[in-house]
């Protein structure tokens, strides 16, 4: 190993230990919390959020939208990497510009804020995907995209489930149905939809929407991001160690 992949291998261990970490009590006093918080949100705030993540879970696992990239080849770690970061600080400022746009223009237009956040975030992970060299139109590759994003994104239970098929990744990936269709896009938009918080929700309250826009959508994609880089760093190390002991 490069000195590079050492430092990142050091913190990839940190982060393999996160992922496996049992709920604490404070998870789960949180997942309860929100569980009856959504239970007081409005019924069309939960259709406009599960319709939406359906229709962009299909469309990544069934469309064409994200697939115009290609993998880049020839390039080392340390390339990939700052390549990658480069693109999530893009995403970033991106995604905390239109929150605080969105979020100051009371509740309708917080509500766009979600179907819009959505698919920046999927736009990134089909870069980061590229950049790192996995061609996105393989559909297991956008299965792969799907399990990130619910490593970012879900509860601690599910996020340990999750794990385990990123890290054994080539075996787990042969297990995958030729049909695409049986993909549990309903249990994914669930964790998804169950994972938004309150600070999220007060982004459709007027006067406050704005600023918790900016700040919640910055770091959600920030979240995404690294979760991203840790998943597809860890596919590389391994290819790597794979290939030496050959």
């Amino acid at each position: 190993m490069t000195p590079y992949e050492q430092a990142v291998q050091t913190e990839l261990t940190r982060w393999q230990q996160a992922m496996q970490k049992p709920p604490s009590t404070f998870g789960r006093f949180s997942t309860a919390l929100q569980r009856r918080i959504n239970r007081i949100i409005p019924d069309k705030v939960h259709a406009v959020i599960t319709a939406t993540i359906k229709q962009m879970t299909r469309a990544v696992l069934f469309g064409a939208e994200f697939l115009s990239r290609q993998p880049v080849a020839g390039q080392t770690l340390i390339e990939r990497d700052a390549a990658v970061a480069r693109r999530i600080e893009f995403y970033k400022k991106t995604s905390a510009a239109e929150g605080g746009v969105t979020g100051a223009g009371g509740f309708l237009l917080g509500l766009a804020d979600f179907p819009i956040l959505l698919a920046l975030k999927m736009k990134m992970l089909f870069e980061i995907g590229s950049l790192y060299g996995f061609s996105v139109n393989d559909y297991r590759e956008r299965v792969f995209i799907l399990y990130i994003f619910q490593l970012a994104f879900s509860s601690q239970e599910r996020r340990q489930e999750v794990y385990q098929y990123v890290a054994n990744w080539p075996e787990h990936s042969r297990q995958l149905p030729d049909d695409i269709h049986q993909f549990d896009w309903l249990r994914f938009q669930q964790e998804y939809r169950d994972y938004i918080d309150l600070a999220k929700m007060a982004q459709l309250v007027p006067g406050i929407g704005a600023a918790v826009g900016i700040v919640v959508n910055y770091r959600l994609v920030n979240q995404l991001g690294r979760t991203a880089m840790n998943a597809y760093r860890m596919r590389l190390l391994a290819e790597d160690k794979a290939l030496l002991t050959k």
